[in-house]
């Protein structure tokens, strides 16, 4: 069990290095500092930390898709960019619902 739980940490350590995945993290910083000046209640954390869990997660998820992609094949092949095309959707429509969320809250606000 312990390795497993090592093996996914050296897997998010690798995961952090990618820019992409630096960008998202960022994000939900600034989402966090953000929620500390509206004064988010403990329901809209909740959604906060969910969101950007599950963003920074279909990030992490996308660049591994990505580089599965690159070591089959370095070369442009329309299938593989499908593939990738297909990831980084995902990561979009997390991020458009984290978006939603985010917005609510301050229109709450208003």
């Amino acid at each position: 069990m312990k390795k497993k739980f090592t093996d996914s940490f050296q897997g998010l350590a690798c995961g952090l290095k990618h820019r992409a995945v630096k960008v998202q993290c960022i994000l939900g910083i600034l989402a966090v500092i953000g929620g500390m000046i509206i004064k988010l209640d403990h329901y809209e954390w909740l959604a906060f930390a969910i969101c950007i869990a599950m963003v920074i997660s279909a990030e992490i998820m996308n660049t591994a898709i990505e580089r599965i992609g690159d070591y089959l094949n370095s070369e442009m092949d329309d299938r593989i960019r499908s593939i990738k095309d297909l990831s980084s959707a995902a990561v979009l429509v997390a991020s458009f619902g984290a978006l939603a969320v985010c917005i609510l809250c301050i229109v709450r606000r208003l």
